[in-house]
């Protein structure tokens, strides 16, 4: 399994050679575009609750003041926004929290020079673990496959990721010599790990990101930035992969204070949260 230790810089990557020659196609795929599907009418559901079950139609939202989430026998709470600073937020979020900065959805970098401007880094294990699985066994045996040109990244299966991917992948133009470097060099998918200086785990562990070259992509920790101080990112993913990879569902690191712009993470009820509250115009 293709995987980068973000700790060591661009150049460690740690490779597996166990993937299959040819990736299988995602199963059951019936592609959504998030950015311009139609929005189901209001309900007098928080905007944030609305989101998560625009985004999870297979999730069962339960209660009307003090929401709960079911899906597959399992239930957790889904307690909201707790108006906490963003490094608490992140290091402890609720299920709410996760929504307390709005994702943008606009070309524009300006808001990541706010310190922990990080819509997105915000992540409940509890939800995720909910959604993909919450051990490795269950994630791994719901993987797919899919291919970028020479890179092959394995993704979940589960509420479509693979198959959101797959389309975006296939959308974007390997040909054009803006793009191709980043996908000539797999940064990472599929690896169950804690993320760099914590014991959070990481997106990458539910089979739910990607990152494109490492050595293109640019990461904070490598810059030597002060957390909470980082300065200016020098953005080389071109707009037209990040928008391809928003229409499927992945938000992109590289508007994060924090920036990662190696990084996409499939979190749909982000962008269809952003619609809903006009966070495209931000």
């Amino acid at each position: 399994m293709p995987s980068v230790t973000k700790t060591l810089g661009a150049a460690a990557l740690i490779v597996s050679l166990a993937l299959p020659a040819r990736p299988a196609a995602p199963q059951n795929c019936d592609p959504r575009d998030f950015m311009n599907e139609p929005l189901s009418a209001a309900s007098s559901h928080p905007v944030w609750v609305q989101a998560i079950a625009l985004a999870f139609p297979q999730l069962q939202i339960l209660g009307s003041r003090e929401f709960r989430i079911a899906y597959d026998g399992e239930i957790i709470a889904a307690d909201p926004p707790s108006a906490r600073a963003m490094p608490e937020l992140i290091a402890a979020p609720t299920v709410g929290d996760q929504f307390a900065i709005a994702y943008t959805l606009s070309r524009t970098l300006d808001l990541r020079a706010t310190p922990y401007h990080d819509p997105g880094r915000a992540r409940h294990d509890g939800f995720l673990k909910l959604l993909y699985g919450a051990e490795p066994g269950v994630v791994e045996q719901n993987l797919e496959t899919v291919a970028a040109g020479p890179a092959l990244y394995r993704a979940t299966r589960r509420h479509g990721v693979a198959c959101q991917l797959a389309a975006a992948l296939a959308e974007i133009d390997l040909n054009d010599d803006r793009i191709a470097p980043l996908f000539a060099e797999v940064g990472g998918s599929y690896n169950w790990r804690r993320i760099a200086g914590t014991d959070r785990l990481s997106a990458h562990s539910y089979g739910i990101a990607i990152d494109v070259n490492a050595s293109i992509g640019g990461y904070w920790r490598w810059t030597g930035a002060t957390e909470g101080k980082v300065g200016a990112y020098r953005n080389r993913v071109p707009w037209e992969l990040v928008e391809t990879m928003e229409r499927r569902g992945f938000i992109w690191g590289g508007k994060w204070h924090h920036f990662d712009g190696m990084h996409f993470e499939y979190r749909p009820d982000l962008i269809l949260y952003s619609r809903l509250t006009k966070g495209a115009e931000q």
